[in-house]
């Protein structure tokens, strides 16, 4: 049994977990607590990844990153990274196409949280940061969890995006998904049937642990 898509997918999980927290907290707040203008075009943008065909999400990933854009160029002739054909390529996409659900998780635990105990740290004297991560985020760590635990369920779960910017290379780009799709093609139902029960126990003990979240929530 191979076992190295299941590694892989793990790390691009992770690491793209890790990457649409960084992001998608601050994008959270921001659509929460400010009202400017673009707010609501913002927040389209942010939706995108989630109603677009994830192809053509990867499509415009390869345009943004390939090595003919502006911004793959730089990438490859200043700090020497290609995205494109990578694990580190994965981690993008998986990260992309799962912002959305962090961010939407981030944004309602937000305003969830009671203005008037910021208001009353701010006659206080203290500074928004302190106030950031201090008060609002202790305060919606559930929401931040959820948002964690959707994202790491959806990046595990990812395949057209993360297809068309990082190819299905055994051992460096395959994933989970794409292993089960390469296993069907070829007819090794043992292997297909082995990935399907594994990622379906992951993603299911995931949205256990959400539910569970939850209902401590409510009680």
């Amino acid at each position: 049994m191979n076992w190295m898509p299941v590694y892989l997918s793990l790390k691009i999980a992770f690491y793209a977990s890790l990457f649409t927290a960084l992001i998608g907290i601050p994008l959270g707040w921001l659509l929460a607590r400010r009202k400017f203008i673009g707010s609501s075009l913002l927040s389209t943008f942010v939706m995108l990844p989630m109603v677009l065909p994830p192809t053509v999400l990867g499509y415009y990933l390869l345009v943004l990153i390939g090595r003919q854009s502006i911004i793959g160029r730089w990438l490859q002739d200043f700090l020497q990274i290609s995205l494109v054909f990578t694990w580190q390529g994965a981690v993008l996409a998986a990260a992309i196409v799962s912002l959305p659900l962090m961010v939407r998780a981030v944004q309602a635990s937000i305003e969830s949280v009671d203005k008037n105990t910021e208001d009353v740290a701010r006659t206080l004297g203290k500074s928004e940061t302190a106030i950031f991560f201090r008060i609002t985020l202790p305060l919606a760590w559930q929401g931040i969890i959820a948002g964690l635990v959707l994202t790491f369920a959806r990046a595990m779960g990812e395949f057209g995006a993360t297809l068309m910017v990082a190819g299905n290379i055994p051992g460096k780009t395959q994933t989970m998904s794409i292993a089960i799709y390469d296993a069907v093609q070829g007819g090794n139902y043992e292997q297909a049937n082995f990935l399907v029960v594994l990622i379906s126990a992951i993603t299911i003990i995931g949205l256990l642990c959400l539910n569970q979240l939850t209902r401590i929530n409510r009680w």
